[in-house]
């Protein structure tokens, strides 16, 4: 019975509430470029990254997702482009999708300055119909028609960093579109739809000693209708080749994270979090794995790591 009510919950909180809607990623930092176009071409080099989450291991119809982006400085540097595909399955919900990203790039004298735009397409489909009802109440309307519905969308973005420090304000998606079927009448006060998504992103790298960094970083999340959400994360970078962290996002979850930078061109992260809601009882945690890839020479690469 436990079960039952945690699926029903899942689908319910897709198809009727406010509360974020986008996935969710502990290792934001790795993935910036899923909420801010402005972050396209900033590491200088073309720079391909894969993500991977499992969210409450245990929970039927958890949250579950894979994205893969690719962004790159065009050779004047002052313009930068990016593309990432990603799928999100929530319960009987299946969202897929693609952004391009577009930044153009002011070089300052310490840092960089950039405004990015985005064009997305998503495919959103809901198979409601494969809910299983209570046997009193089969009839349930909110459960009797399937959504497949293709939404384009576009977002804003600004972005400044230097070499240890960043600072960038964004939302993904700017139109509310109606998750629903085009045919269905229901009206707009009542009919599920995407809802404005904002985010403010930071962080600073302190050097220690010669072998100790530390690198603080927190994460603003806004959406209409359901709580800010906070994370705030803390790594201990070990030699540039090693760093073990922590996060605590508020009301959901703390995690533990490890990264390593196996080669100039090669990061590896994994995160692993643990709910401190009442969902604890009900899952075994959630996993979420990282690869980037660098393909710049050296000659293109600024000097020291990037962290950011």
């Amino acid at each position: 019975m436990k079960k039952y009510i945690v699926a029903a919950a899942l689908v319910l909180s897709a198809w009727q509430s406010r509360a974020q809607q986008d996935a969710m990623y502990t290792q934001y930092m790795f993935n910036t470029l899923a909420i801010n176009p402005a972050y396209a071409g900033s590491r200088n080099v073309p720079s391909l990254t894969g993500l991977y989450r499992s969210q409450w291991v245990g929970v039927e119809g958890a949250p579950e997702t894979q994205t893969v982006s690719f962004d790159t400085a065009l050779p004047n540097k002052r313009v930068g482009a990016g593309i990432q595909v990603f799928n999100d399955k929530l319960g009987v919900t299946n969202t897929t999708g693609a952004n391009l990203s577009y930044a153009y790039r002011i070089l300052m004298e310490k840092g960089t300055l950039a405004f990015g735009l985005q064009a997305s397409v998503t495919q959103y489909r809901a198979d409601f119909s494969s809910v299983r009802l209570n046997s009193a109440n089969p009839s349930d309307m909110a459960f009797y028609s399937n959504v497949n519905k293709v939404m384009p969308n576009f977002g804003a973005g600004i972005y400044y960093n230097t070499d240890k420090f960043y600072l960038g304000l964004s939302t993904p998606h700017l139109f509310n579109n109606r998750l629903v079927n085009d045919s269905v009448t229901t009206s707009n006060a009542l009919a599920a739809r995407q809802y404005l998504h904002f985010f403010m992103s930071s962080g600073y790298v302190f050097t220690l000693d010669q072998t100790f960094k530390l690198k603080p970083s927190v994460l603003f999340k806004g959406v209409a209708g359901a709580p800010l959400q906070l994370d705030l994360n803390c790594n201990l970078w070990i030699a540039d080749r090693f760093a073990v962290g922590a996060q605590y996002r508020t009301g959901d979850a703390v995690a533990g994270i490890l990264e390593l930078q196996a080669s100039d061109q090669i990061r590896i992260g994994y995160s692993y979090d643990r709910s401190t809601s009442k969902l604890v009882d009900y899952n075994s945690g959630s996993h979420e794995i990282m690869i980037r890839y660098e393909f710049g020479f050296r000659k293109d690469r600024i000097v020291g790591p990037r962290y950011f």
